[in-house]
């Protein structure tokens, strides 16, 4: 009786607050609407252990409690993470462990190795349910907003070889290939010499694979290798969707590192993930927290100042600086409608568990940039000291 006289409360003191298309359903047959709207979510709490993490709905607890199956939740990705993000707002302070707290890691070869595997070699077959056939995990560039997600990640890879100014020729570095879709492109429309480069042993052997069956072994070199054991020089130097496993107090020797391998006057895009907490700090509520746990370890986002302050004392000029939050805010919401439309296949790939966590962290990460708590930043750069020369007038070569 007490626990329930909690449970009661605890709706009726949040309830008035949101009008939710949400129902609860508890151990005992008892059940809350929180809307006369038809109800798009349902949580359902199988016994009086697991209230503790409804009457305290952080998005690590309730994250944690959906993915353990402690509780059951029914409904689409996109609708669950509304609702719960109403739950945490309205139920809990945005301080402390629930706020936008700081956290630093410990970053080596080793650590980033197996974080990086942990996260990628789930297996090829599990990311080709959601991405596109050229397997491009990272924000798409929907140039007129109407294109379907392989158009878009087309458009995306010619957006940033447009923007370093790629000749034939030349050599470019790809640090963090995934599946090789921007090196193969760089050869085949351009006459680029490239390198991929990733730590995650399925990209590497299916990268190697795509490039033979393009006939491009002569032009482009995947290797298993990490970014801080290249040497040599190239004219251009990619990185995208990778720096945000690199960690906030290693950002200026990253850039360093790009600044040694890149040419005297060659060009370098680092496209990322930031967060929008100028001190640096996760997404509210617990959301960084759960991601940290299940999905990404030791993944931290810088905010863009502290971003570009890295980039200026790693000796690199930022030239060019883009915002894509829109665009990875749509890219996200394909590849969680792309997920549950797989919802079988996905199951029996990866296991209810996984599957649990993929779907609450596509979704998050969708809600994430539509509501500014996280954004994402192509910025161009050279090595700073330039001759002014070198830099365009106009941004208009990037759209011819």
């Amino acid at each position: 009786m007490f626990l329930q006289n909690r449970i009661n409360s605890w709706i009726s003191s949040v309830a008035p607050q949101i009008a939710l298309p949400l129902r609860i359903e508890l151990w005992n047959g008892r059940s809350f609407d929180f809307s006369p709207e038809t109800p798009r979510v349902t949580i359902r709490v199988p016994s009086p252990s697991a209230a503790r993490y409804l009457l305290s709905p952080s998005l690590a607890n309730l994250g944690t409690a959906y993915v353990e199956g402690f509780i059951e939740v029914k409904g689409r990705a996109a609708d669950m993470i509304k609702v719960v993000n109403a739950l945490a707002h309205s139920s809990l302070r945005q301080t402390g462990r629930l706020g936008r707290i700081v956290r630093t890691f410990q970053h080596s070869r080793k650590h980033d190795a197996e974080a990086i595997r942990y996260h990628y070699d789930v297996s090829n077959e599990f990311y080709q349910q959601f991405l596109d056939p050229n397997m491009v995990y990272s924000c798409a560039y929907f140039e007129q907003g109407d294109e379907d997600l392989a158009t878009a990640q087309l458009k995306k890879i010619d957006h940033i070889l447009a923007k370093i100014q790629l000749r034939p020729g030349q050599t470019l570095l790809d640090i963090g290939c995934g599946w090789g879709a921007l090196v193969i492109r760089a050869a085949q429309q351009h006459g680029a010499r490239c390198v991929g480069i990733t730590l995650s042993e399925n990209q590497f052997a299916l990268a190697q694979e795509r490039v033979r069956a393009a006939g491009l072994q002569g032009q482009v070199e995947i290797r298993l290798q990490d970014y801080r054991d290249v040497q040599g020089h190239f004219d251009r130097i990619t990185s995208v969707g990778m720096f945000e496993h690199v960690g906030v107090k290693h950002l200026v020797e990253y850039f360093s590192i790009i600044n040694r391998l890149l040419a005297d006057d060659g060009l370098a895009m680092n496209h990322g993930i930031t967060t929008t907490d100028p001190d640096n700090g996760e997404t509210p509520y617990g959301g960084g927290e759960f991601i940290e746990k299940y999905v990404f370890p030791h993944g931290e986002l810088a905010h863009i100042s502290e971003v570009l302050r890295a980039m200026q004392q790693g000796q690199l000029e930022a030239y060019d600086v883009e915002n894509l939050r829109r665009h990875y805010a749509r890219t996200c919401a394909i590849w969680t409608e792309n997920f549950e439309a797989h919802e079988d296949q996905v199951r029996a790939l990866a296991g209810d568990k996984r599957f649990r966590i993929w779907h609450v962290y596509l979704a998050g990460c969708a809600y994430a940039f539509e509501q500014d708590l996280i954004s994402l930043y192509q910025i161009v750069c050279a090595k700073a000291g330039r001759n002014p020369a070198a830099l365009p007038w106009s941004r208009r070569y990037i759209y011819r």
